[in-house]
């Protein structure tokens, strides 16, 4: 573009054709100083609705603990793991240290783990896919990763069989993607990544059905229907760790690659012509949702609707520049499981699984965004 600007100015022809045109970003991925500012105050808001919404959740429940004991009781315990016996008057019971420590704060983790890497997966495929239809089930992960864990459940293993079994056939399962991709070739690889992802989720759905219909029905099958629905209810430190290893490794590079969506969303040609090659920059992330997606199964089972709604809520706030929508789907998507999860153990004196809150409030609330961008012509 630059050469051809100096020709015009010089009054002569280039010597190559005219130059293509390379549409320009859009408004909201434009640098400048303002907009680097408005981004950062998001930013923070999110984080500060995330902080308020994770002490609500540590508050709340049959046995109410007060906020400002929480407070108190995470503060000293910081200073006793960095090194202090624990600087602050004691003004909370041994009852609320062992609920808040022990139980809720483990919760909170794990809920922020599982509902920000599912939020984060969902509106980078959304991004690849330029479809608002597209969540991680659609390549076939969730599906492949449920089916590894149902099989380890059915051969009466745990522990650390669980994150492999989900890993191994989540990763399997979007290697079979991956391949049935290829046959489109170039032009129609998007689509048939669509398709195969529909097809591989088939079968490893019918697989799991058929597990389920062998299994035990005094033994295993409870278990079974309850991890397929959802649960972070045995939430532990150890299962925090598991998940946050895959969970960190998929959301750095899709985080630190999320300037490359703003360029795929131009069109294969213009992002090659802005050096970015669009096939390897797809595989790296799809590799990258799947490892956050099968992590999220392995420790949480199989949580639908949060990939797919909250993404939509971040963009009707933030906008569609993907620098601020995914650090802003990552931090909301954990703030709504964190609700998902208090209102499970809170509604009823049996707790309900998150998958059944996550439909029934995910439902409504994806169709009336759907309306409303409808209205707006948003929707093509």
């Amino acid at each position: 573009m630059a050469t051809t600007s100096s020709a015009a100015e010089m009054g002569t022809a280039p010597a190559a054709g005219p130059a293509r045109k390379v549409p320009a970003p859009p408004a909201g991925a434009r640098r400048g100083t303002p907009t680097a500012a408005r981004r950062r105050l998001i930013l923070l808001l999110c984080f500060l609705i995330l902080c308020t919404v994770a002490l609500v959740s540590m508050a709340a429940g049959r046995y109410w603990v007060p906020p400002n004991e929480i407070l108190r009781i995470l503060a000293n315990e910081a200073t006793t793991v960095f090194g202090g016996e624990g600087m602050l008057r004691r003004t909370w019971t041994d009852q609320e240290a062992t609920v808040v420590l022990d139980v809720r704060l483990p919760r909170v983790l794990l809920a922020f783990l599982v509902g920000g890497a599912l939020s984060l997966g969902g509106a980078c495929l959304q991004a690849l896919f330029r479809n608002p239809l597209v969540s991680p089930d659609i390549i076939g992960v969730t599906a492949g990763a449920s089916f590894g864990g149902v099989l380890v459940l059915t051969l009466g293993l745990s522990g650390g069989w669980m994150v492999g079994g989900a890993f191994g056939f989540g990763l399997a399962a979007l290697a079979g993607v991956l391949l049935l991709g290829r046959l489109g070739g170039r032009d129609n690889a998007m689509l048939m990544i669509v398709l195969g992802g529909i097809v591989v989720a088939a079968f490893f759905n019918a697989l799991v059905s058929f597990m389920t219909y062998i299994a035990d029905p005094y033994s295993e099958l409870p278990s079974i229907v309850h991890w397929l629905l959802g649960s972070i209810a045995a939430a532990s430190y150890d299962k925090v760790l598991t998940a946050l290893v895959p969970v960190a490794l998929g959301a750095a590079v899709v985080l630190a690659l999320r300037w490359r969506l703003n360029v795929l969303s131009l069109g294969d040609d213009d992002a090659a012509a802005l050096g970015v090659n669009p096939q390897r920059s797809r595989v790296l992330l799809l590799c990258a949702v799947a490892l956050m997606t099968a992590g999220t199964v392995a420790v949480a089972g199989a949580v639908g609707w949060v990939g797919l709604v909250v993404p939509h809520l971040a963009r009707l706030w933030v906008g569609p520049d993907h620098r601020v929508l995914l650090p802003a789907s990552l931090l909301l998507g954990g703030t709504y499981l964190m609700l998902i999860d208090t209102l499970s153990r809170s509604i009823t004196s049996s707790e309900l699984p998150l998958g059944i809150l996550t439909a029934i409030i995910g439902a409504p609330v994806f169709v009336a965004l759907l309306a409303r961008s409808q209205k707006k012509g948003q929707v093509s």
